[in-house]
């Protein structure tokens, strides 16, 4: 069996950590789950260094990290001191953020050339997709341009993405943070990303966890199968 990568994306409230575990769980194939997000509180694996900047966040008050930041309502440093610490700091962040992706591809990598299907919860390109990729009406900064030209030429993207979607009103209703035009708004996101990835599908998030975990297995053997099928055909 070739192994390959599965994403599991979708909105906050959308059940992708519980539903992924569970697939690790019950797939009748070698798994290996790894978290893609920005929540070092949810990662099960994490650079040093990462866990030191988040423990210096955490101790200056900062609120915990989970994602892309809300581009709405952008603050900007006053002077131009301000406005140079901040891009230094800016800077800085890109460069961990960038180590810590390519670090954990890395370990997807490990994984797949010992034949485990690698179970992406979340993942960077689809999470940074509307602000760092593309524009969206936003300016964007010179670390968001440089790490939206890495995650769109250079990362490789996931083989199999699959979407658990419901209805904005059931995500907020699950995990009511931010607003739920916030909510609303990535939701639709995640929708297009659809246009973007080569294997894509959605799964309803509404129905019981059991039932959206046999689903996502189904799907992920469909592929598994798939080279048996061409090489009968051929």
């Amino acid at each position: 069996m070739k192994a390959f990568t599965v994403a599991v994306i979708g909105p906050d409230g959308a059940g992708k950590t519980t539903v992924a575990r569970r697939v690790e769980r019950s797939l009748s194939r070698p798994v290996k789950y790894i978290y893609m997000g920005d929540n070092p509180d949810a990662s099960n694996v994490l650079l040093p260094t990462t866990r030191v900047l988040h423990a210096i966040n955490r101790a200056r008050g900062a609120p915990p990290a989970g994602g892309p930041p809300d581009r709405s309502r952008p603050s900007r440093p006053k002077g131009m001191m301000g406005r140079a610490w901040r891009s230094m700091r800016s800077m800085a962040g890109l460069a961990n953020h960038l180590t810590e992706e390519w670090f954990r591809q890395t370990l997807a990598w490990y994984h797949m050339a010992r034949g485990r299907i690698v179970l992406f919860d979340r993942h960077f390109y689809s999470d940074y997709y509307a602000h760092d990729i593309v524009r969206g009406g936003r300016e964007r900064s010179l670390s968001q341009r440089l790490h939206g030209f890495v995650l769109e030429h250079l990362y490789p993207k996931p083989d199999l993405v699959i979407l658990l979607d419901a209805p904005t009103e059931v995500l907020w209703a699950r995990k009511q943070e931010g607003t739920f035009e916030a909510v609303a708004r990535r939701r639709e996101e995640y929708l297009q990303m659809g246009e973007v990835f080569d294997d894509f599908a959605v799964v309803d998030a509404t129905k019981p966890q059991e039932v959206v975990a046999q689903e996502i297995s189904s799907l992920i053997l469909n592929r598994c199968d798939e080279p048996k099928a061409r090489s009968r055909r051929g």
